[in-house]
């Protein structure tokens, strides 16, 4: 989760009130304080609430939260009168524009470092690492409208932010930092996104880098807002965060019109719930006029709609009210978690683990005493990574996310092995040896299985030493186990093993094939195992559970 940098000046300037009063309210509206400094103080806050990863965003919720300013606060948008065309070209390649103008803005180094810091967070909490969403920022008076959002050839040439030459489009995913470290978001296709002016100017290369020419300083006035990406409403809401956080400072925000459609809109939505509901939920009694009161603190327009009925407004830039009890949850917060009553539940039970959770206890134990470090991989990868860069076949179990946000979490993993490879891989920059383990459960269909596995890499890992572990593993599991030779296209041919029991492929062993290395990125050998822990006595019921 991004960590959010308060500047306790700008902060008091925002909320009216002093930075004790907002200390002491801070974790009340959902935030964890990483640091406290003398000029400032770091805060953590949950993926769901980016319209909080900005001191403007913050200061609005606390001034609701404290009864300095409660209710919906309202946005008014003014046509500018600048127009943006999209070249149907981008179609297939980021087809969706969002785009405002920012007027009278007043920047100083405080409230730059925010809305840079702003953008970077919604590059990660939205934009999904810029493959979602892009946002540019620049000086409106450095260009000239109207604005062209076109596919470039690859030719292209411009001078991008922090250097002072001119690259092409392909130079500057080989060379600056940014396009190196986000080529892979755009490099595949034929053409590029890029945003120019009506000179043919260069603001933008989405989403890799802005141009040097719209470098915003504390001497811009005139902002111009763009958000790309390829899904419309996650553009949308990075739009209305970036805008209502500036219109907080006193900003004018302008409408763009963009093939014929004035954007933004930053009228609220509305919601009728049920205050019964609310109680039931809570366990608190709340009639309709309780709840709307609740409500107005955390900066909702909300009114009685009947006895047991509120009509609600829900702010454009709460993306994440998605259910009634996500309502709900607003008015615990203004509420108070520390009023509630405490109180026994109303049931007892004696905890126990469960014996794959004590499998796992004895299989973590084993392998630290080995030598091997834990990491915790995700559960949701991609086919590239379980199959394509291990030379295997995607196994005709795997289990396929339906509305995949990414093209990184397309499926549900089925082994251990390729995710530690990926590991290895973005561990390159750190010393050798490394050691790594991971335990959990993989997915085939709709059963999970309990695995295990490991990755020694260093300049001297060999078979033996995967033999050695895989050895140890199954004696201190007591897994009976005998060795097989394998086929697995994942490992060297001669320096591979399966290990058996009971008749049946349990696990494999051996040293990574040199093609898989460098399919990883990988310089050094890599020996490892995996080893399937339905194997071990004792495991609970018929393999693979629901």
């Amino acid at each position: 989760m991004p960590v959010i940098r308060l500047y306790y000046r700008y902060l008091e300037k925002l909320v009216g009130t002093d930075r004790e009063t907002i200390l002491a309210n801070l974790p009340m509206i959902g935030s964890d304080i990483e640091r406290v400094e003398e000029d400032h103080v770091d805060v953590e806050f949950f993926p769901s609430r980016p319209d909080l990863f900005s001191v403007e965003g913050v200061a609005r919720a606390m001034r609701g939260y404290l009864g300095i300013e409660t209710g919906l606060p309202r946005y008014s948008v003014t046509p500018s009168g600048i127009e943006f065309s999209v070249d149907p070209g981008l179609a297939t390649i980021r087809p969706y524009l969002g785009s405002a103008v920012i007027r009278n803005v007043k920047l100083d180094e405080e409230s730059i470092l925010s809305l840079m810091g702003l953008q970077e967070a919604l590059h990660w909490a939205v934009g999904r690492g810029r493959s979602k969403v892009a946002i540019g920022i620049h000086d409106l008076d450095a260009v000239t409208p109207p604005f062209r959002y076109i596919a470039a050839e690859k030719s292209r040439a411009f001078v991008p932010l922090d250097f002072d030459r001119e690259m092409t489009l392909d130079q500057i995913l080989d060379e600056h930092p940014k396009g190196r470290a986000y080529a892979h978001i755009v490099s595949d296709f034929p053409r590029y996104p890029l945003i120019v002016d009506a000179r043919d100017r260069v603001l933008s290369f989405p989403p890799i880098i802005n141009g040097e020419l719209t470098r915003v300083t504390q001497e811009t006035r005139n902002l111009l807002l763009d958000t790309t990406g390829t899904d419309e409403r996650a553009v949308a809401t990075a739009v209305y965060i970036i805008c209502t956080a500036l219109a907080d400072t006193g900003a004018t925000v302008q409408s763009v019109t963009i093939g014929g459609r004035e954007c933004p809109s930053l009228a609220p939505s509305e919601r009728i719930v049920s205050s019964d509901d609310a109680s039931a939920l809570l366990g608190v009694p709340l009639d309709s006029t309780a709840l709307s009161s609740l409500l107005e603190k955390m900066r909702y327009d909300a009114g009685p709609a009947g006895v047991s009925h509120v009509r609600v407004l829900i702010p454009c830039y709460r993306a994440d009210i998605m259910h009634d009890w996500d309502i709900f949850e607003d008015a615990a917060i203004a509420y108070g978690y520390g009023t509630f009553d405490a109180e026994m539940p109303r049931t007892f039970t004696v905890g126990a683990p469960h014996p794959v959770m004590a499998i796992y206890a004895v299989a973590r134990e084993v392998m630290s005493g080995l030598g091997f470090q834990e990491v915790l991989p995700f559960t949701l990868t991609n086919e590239r990574v379980l199959a394509t860069k291990m030379q295997r076949p995607l196994k005709d179990s795997v289990l396929r996310v339906m509305h995949p946000i990414s093209e990184e979490q397309t499926v549900v993993r089925t082994d251990l092995l390729p995710l530690l490879l990926e590991m290895c891989q973005l561990n390159r920059h750190r010393e050798l040896p490394q050691r790594l383990y991971a335990v959990g459960d993989v997915v085939g269909g709709t059963q999970t299985y309990p695995r295990a596995a490991c990755v020694s890499t260093h300049a001297a890992a060999d078979f033996s030493e995967a033999y050695a572990v895989a050895d140890a593993f199954c004696r201190e599991l007591d897994v009976a186990v005998s060795v097989e030779e394998s086929d697995d296209p994942a490992f060297i041919p001669g320096r591979r093993g399966n290990l058996v029991s009971g008749g049946k492929t349990v696990g494999v062993f051996g040293e990574i094939h040199p093609a898989v290395l460098n399919a990883w990125e990988l310089e050094h050998p890599v020996a490892a195992v995996e080893i399937d822990l339905t194997a071990v006595p004792g495991y609970p019921g018929q393999q693979g559970t629901p």
